[in-house]
């Protein structure tokens, strides 16, 4: 049984842990978000109605763009002016392809508000100058007159624009530059000097964080750094089998794999653990976020596609990951500020596949609609029964709670293959109203949606449930996810 108390509610939980990213990469931005003005598939100057119909369903709160890798080999000023005019270049990391800067700084400001989301930007860092990130910074938020801003005007933008959070670069110990923590600490602290407020509104600087469990360059960048950043980023990806030299298919696995890969999703509670005491140690206060501004599942290429493009199928599996990341970024939510899905349409773990003009919704897709009241709620420490970890019921069961709006959202996911889990949530009165019963699941484990078959997995009215004064008994089938919400006298 889960008990939930008055004075059980917490930290607030930001919506931005819903975040996106978008990477030139593949098929992400060219056929899946931006088709061009002169495109049979309905859009709004040039990006893809459907999805961003799709997309403000789930209220994506912040999108991360233009990388990941490809954000440290991007020269902003060829995504500018007009499109027949931009030099094109080569996309050395996903595929040796021709970018042809269709899609830049304009074009992604335009999405966002479709969206109606926040903007998220990574900066050069590994191939770029200190002037060229701080020119960027100037053209998108500097009114009045100057270089930049007259040049942004001349390009048909006469107002700037809201630049809510800034990333000095990307996976500096890798793709960005192979630096040490160090080296990185030192190149931050003089590149952020130059991402200057322009404008009325401060720019949150998030600094490049950790590669998994790289608990050491946490430390160095905290120490050294600390102070200067506003954010610190984490990466971790789920991979099926552990191996990333062979990841695993998308939709062929067995038990094994299952539960292998329900494992190394539950190991970012671990990782979140031990960098938020190292930050801890440094900012006591939690005034600088962690930001896990790439997350999800990441398997093999699917047969068939360019494997540099990262297109992979997203099955009940890559739902139930969701679902077990949220939980504990919900419990890390006083120290973690924003987390960002890699990818947002056709890429890893994507909400969205295309095909011409065919638009399908994955599981995954589903059950971040399962979470949207979570949003800007307060987080709710619900105890357990004593013999289970904190937001677990036995082996194969997860929650997590939330309260806004005098009502607590209950999310209940089952990790078990092949048995169903009973649960007991006693509230703090009687339940008086239940006001949404919702369930996600497939008939296998591997169920997902095609073009011919899109709707093979959705979200429907869950009735496993009945109400017993101040307690609602759940029964939840093999690899599914539950929400309810309810209010209690």
């Amino acid at each position: 049984m889960v008990t939930i108390t008055e004075d059980a509610r917490t930290h607030r939980i930001d919506r931005r842990i819903y975040g996106h990213f978008a990477e030139h990469l593949g098929r992400g931005i060219y056929e899946g978000i931006w088709v061009g003005e002169d495109s049979d598939i309905p859009h709004r100057n040039g990006i893809r109605s459907d999805v961003v119909a799709a997309l403000r369903a789930i209220k994506v709160p912040v999108v991360r763009w233009p990388g990941g890798c490809f954000a440290d080999e991007y020269h902003w000023q060829r995504g500018i002016g007009p499109r027949a005019e931009r030099p094109t270049m080569i996309n050395t990391l996903w595929g040796g392809v021709v970018e042809s800067n269709h899609f830049g700084t304009h074009e992604y400001f335009e999405l966002l508000h479709q969206l109606d989301a926040e903007a998220y930007i990574c900066g050069n860092l590994g191939s770029g100058t200190v002037a060229e990130m701080r020119d960027w910074i100037e053209y998108i938020t500097r009114d009045g007159t100057s270089p930049m801003a007259d040049l942004r005007k001349r390009h048909g933008r006469e107002q700037p624009w809201r630049l809510h959070f800034f990333g000095v670069g990307n996976e500096s110990w890798g793709c960005g530059g192979n630096m040490r923590p160090q080296y990185y600490a030192d190149l931050y602290r003089h590149y952020q000097t130059y991402v200057r407020q322009f404008g009325e509104f401060p720019i949150y600087k998030i600094a490049c964080g950790a590669n998994g469990d790289d608990y050491e360059w946490t430390e160095v960048l905290m120490a050294q750094a600390g102070a200067l950043m506003d954010g610190l980023s984490l990466h971790y990806y789920t991979i099926p089998t552990g191996d990333w030299s062979a990841k695993g298919s998308a939709v062929d696995f067995d038990e094994n794999e299952w539960y292998e890969t329900i494992r190394q999703a539950r190991r970012i509670g671990e990782l979140l653990e031990r960098h938020c005491a190292i930050m801890d140690k440094h900012d006591p206060d939690k005034r600088v976020g962690l930001i896990v501004d790439e997350w999800g599942t990441w398997c093999d290429p699917t047969p068939g596609t360019n494997p540099s493009f990262l297109e992979q199928q997203n099955t009940i599996r890559d739902a139930i990951v969701a679902a077990v990341t949220f939980n504990r970024f919900h419990r890390y939510a006083d120290r973690v500020r924003m987390a960002n899905i890699a990818q947002m349409v056709n890429v890893l773990q994507a909400m969205l596949l295309t095909d011409g003009p065919a638009l399908v919704k994955t599981p995954t897709y589903y059950a971040f609609a399962l979470y949207t009241d979570h949003h800007d709620a307060f987080f709710v420490d619900a105890r357990p029964d004593p013999d289970d970890a904190p937001g677990l019921i036995g082996a194969h069961g997860e929650y997590t709670v939330s309260w806004k709006d005098d009502a607590y959202t209950i999310t209940v996911t089952n990790t078990s293959l092949d048995e169903k889990l009973d649960a007991t949530v006693d509230l703090p009165g009687r339940v008086t109203t239940v006001h949404r019963h919702q369930i996600l699941t497939g008939a296998r484990p591997n169920s997902h949606n095609t073009v011919a078959a899109p709707d093979e997995v959705a979200l429907a009215d869950f009735d496993g449930y009945r109400v017993d004064g101040s307690r609602l008994r759940l029964t939840v089938p093999p690899h599914s996810i539950v929400t309810l919400r309810v209010s209690h006298a």
